[in-house]
């Protein structure tokens, strides 16, 4: 065994001449163990945050989006989209066409984004659970269109969730030129009607902007022909999405924007990554104000095992061997307290998935009734290494320096 290692060892469990130390080195360990529990804590909360914000987009968003990186639309018809609907991986494909226009209901007039969708959006995405109302998932049939509100926009509009009265949708025409004497002509005018249903993904670019509708509708009114924005795929089950989104990417080449559902949202993702950073960053700086402990609980040991310095210096130790176990020390403190703070963060973690300790309160305001937890394994080895690293560059100098100039 290393010497200086089991001569730490021995001082870190053996009992001292003065009790004090023994309360202070117990106390430094419980003081990184504490600093390093509130960073499995918070840095697993800002996970199960992430996800449950990620279960909410699932609802709206596909698995995969194609896009053209030239213009809003593209043919449907292209060769190349033509080839991934062939592709074994995929399950569903769907074309969308999202354009602005204005939504009129009685009195009241909104800007919407009009989103026509095929038949099988239901089966695209989990739209069917966010969706309130007595009605169901209907887009047109053989003598009107229907349009699915966002839960905001049934405020602004005034509509409810079942309107009797249809919305009155506005879209500029292609290349048309506005009619001063007859601005009307400038623009397309259709009708859709109420399913009697609406949809809440609770984040308010979808519930107060997005009206769902058929394709067919959003084609004739924005005067497109096979045209659409984007191409929504669902891979089947066991498929790998990562390699799958390659694979479509090696097809299309540069002409087309391929996109998973983090990369679809990647402003409110990035800005969750910068929030949890910052956190993890203060909690760091937390950690280095408890690592003060460990130094004032390594100087006090050193005054208190100066005969046993002297004795090792006669045996011909030299003071690069008597710092190493002093550091050694720091270091096995350091190595407790994250090894403690970890054990208890995850099982605080666990008890709380499983049972909600902590709440949020508000009394059904919020979406879940208790904070989300979600463990990450690259957290907890990033806290562990953390903890360590800082540990044992908080005890370095000065211990050097305590072993030099007291035992001098």
């Amino acid at each position: 065994m290393n010497f200086p290692f089991y001569i730490a060892r021995r001082y870190l469990f053996s009992k001292k001449s003065h009790n004090a130390i023994n309360i202070i080195s117990g106390i430094s360990v419980c003081g990184v163990a504490l600093a390093t529990l509130a960073m499995v804590c918070t840095l697993s909360v800002f996970n199960g945050f992430q996800e449950m914000v990620a279960t909410l987009f699932t609802a709206f968003d596909p698995q995969l989006k194609i896009t053209s990186t030239t213009g809003k639309v593209f043919d449907t018809k292209d060769p190349l989209i033509l080839s991934i609907r062939q592709l074994p991986e995929i399950e569903v494909c769907t074309e969308t066409l999202e354009e602005y226009a204005m939504v009129q209901y009685k009195d009241r007039q909104t800007m919407a984004v009009i989103k026509g969708v095929e038949d099988n959006f239901k089966e695209l995405t989990s739209i069917e659970q966010i969706l309130i109302g007595s009605g169901e998932f209907i887009l047109h049939d053989m003598l009107v269109n229907y349009g699915i509100m966002g839960g905001e926009m049934t405020s602004i509009l005034g509509t409810g969730i079942q309107f009797i009265d249809p919305l009155q949708i506005y879209a500029p025409k292609r290349g048309g030129r506005v009619n001063v004497a007859n601005p009307a002509n400038a623009f397309n005018t259709d009708y859709i009607f109420s399913p009697g249903v609406i949809f809440a993904v609770n984040q308010q670019p979808y519930d107060s902007n997005y009206i769902l509708t058929s394709l067919s509708f959003a084609r004739e009114i924005f005067d497109y022909d096979t045209e659409a924005s984007a191409i929504e795929l669902k891979l089947k089950k066991g498929t790998s999405l990562k390699s799958t989104k390659q694979k479509i990417r090696n097809i299309l080449g540069e002409g087309y924007l391929v996109q998973d559902r983090y990369e679809q949202q990647a402003d409110v993702f990035r800005i969750m990554e910068i929030e949890k950073l910052i956190s993890y960053l203060f909690l760091t700086f937390i950690l280095a104000i408890a690592c003060f402990n460990v130094i004032g609980s390594l100087s006090m040991l050193i005054l208190d095992k100066k005969k046993d310095v002297v004795t090792l210096r006669n045996m011909g130790a030299d003071q690069k061997l008597i710092a190493r176990i002093f550091l050694f020390e720091g270091r096995m403190i350091s190595f407790f307290g994250a090894f403690a703070g970890i054990l208890l963060g995850v099982l605080l973690c666990f008890l709380q998935q499983q049972f909600g300790l902590i709440t949020l309160g508000g009394s059904g305001a919020f979406l879940l009734d208790a904070y989300p937890v979600q463990m990450h394994l690259n957290d907890i080895l990033l806290i562990f290494i953390t903890v360590i690293v800082v540990g044992f560059l908080a005890v370095w100098y000065p211990v050097r320096y305590f072993s030099k100039r007291l035992l001098k």
